[in-house]
């Protein structure tokens, strides 16, 4: 581990200076889109318009012999395209790939200073941030990249669990990590092929009752855990968490409450695989109306969070106001990209 006193020094002349603090924006969903395809492309600026992150993917679910033409389509679109403040990112191949290298430096050589964050699969260890940090930023001295680009790390084995809180705090590169619940499963030896959600087997049974020949059964979530282990060490480094994909489609209901499961314990967004799930993730990632209205009262009747106030008849003291100012903050970002909200917010 670095020291702290060289620890926001560039890791190559001429590269550019790593930030102190994430940029401030929404981030309720990642919205993924296969590159290769031509028409999907063709639509970015629309969907842009529509979601808080964009992100072309590289790794899986790109065929073999797709995976050029996907890093080409990803380097057109983003040469091509305006996306105003909704932020670009690339999911590129693992570490272990034969892609990788390739990936990043024509990524970094053709549209480094358009690209926010670099999605690295996989990530075991902090010694797969500080290979990539250090790769990244040569290619940026090389390339003459203004701005530095800033990694996301996703979570997708049992060690990378295992080493979660190094991997947070490896690099100031680190934007933040997401949940990848299929590749985890496979390497956890999970008893699953679901992509995300719960299982029907997966749950705890009521203690039994003399007379009752049924015993009620509670269905649990799979990703609790590793979903709270994950926020923590992001939270504690000063890094964003999110839930990962689901991989229903067609399940609504069962996405939105996944989502809204993560929402709570502090994740900042999810990923969205499909035009249904944007939808998904605009509500359980917007902060409650009516939630926001009494938060801003708190925050109106203790503006320097100190002492104590009588709201509704509820006593608010500073530990709820910190409380009432992150849902502020929150909903400060959403109404910056979203007028509908930021109207009903009074923001």
């Amino acid at each position: 581990m670095k020291p702290p006193v060289h620890f926001y020094k560039p890791l190559a002349a001429g590269a550019p200076q790593p930030l102190r603090e994430l940029p401030v924006r929404p981030e309720r969903m990642i919205h993924f889109f296969p590159p290769h395809i031509e028409k999907i492309r063709a639509r970015l600026p629309d969907t842009a318009r529509q979601v808080d992150v964009l992100c072309g993917n590289l790794e899986d679910a790109i065929p073999l012999d797709a995976k050029e033409a996907a890093r080409a389509g990803f380097i057109e679109a983003a040469a091509t395209h305006y996306f105003g403040d909704t932020a670009l990112w690339i999911r590129v191949n693992a570490l272990n790939s034969p892609w990788f290298l390739d990936d990043m430096t024509d990524l970094v050589r053709s549209v480094g200073n358009k690209l926010d964050v670099i999605m690295i699969p996989k990530v075991e260890g902090p010694w797969d941030i500080h290979f990539v940090d250090q790769y990244l930023a040569l290619l940026e001295a090389k390339y003459e990249v203004k701005k530095p680009i800033l990694l996301h790390a996703l979570l997708e084995t049992a060690q990378g669990v295992m080493n979660v809180e190094q991997i947070a705090g490896a690099s100031p590169r680190m934007h933040g990590m997401s949940l990848g619940p299929a590749d985890l499963a496979a390497s956890r030896g999970m008893k699953t092929t679901r992509v995300g959600g719960g299982h029907p087997f997966y749950g705890v049974l009521a203690d039994p009752q003399e007379g009752q020949e049924q015993r009620a059964f509670s269905q649990q979530d799979l990703w609790h855990y590793t979903v709270a282990k994950m926020v923590d060490a992001c939270v504690a480094h000063g890094i964003r968490a999110f839930y990962g994909p689901f991989g229903d489609l067609k399940d609504e209901a069962a996405c939105e409450s996944q989502f809204r499961n993560a929402f709570l314990m502090g994740c900042t967004g999810a990923w969205s695989l499909a035009p249904n799930q944007i939808a998904i993730a605009k509500r359980v990632f917007s902060p409650d109306v009516a939630e926001v209205l009494f938060a801003k009262r708190i925050l109106e009747a203790m503006p320097s969070g100190a002492g104590v106030a009588m709201i509704d008849g509820k006593m608010q003291d500073d530990a709820t106001w910190k409380q009432a100012k992150v849902i502020v903050d929150l909903a400060r970002l959403v109404a910056r990209k979203d007028p509908e909200l930021a109207k009903a917010y009074g923001l």
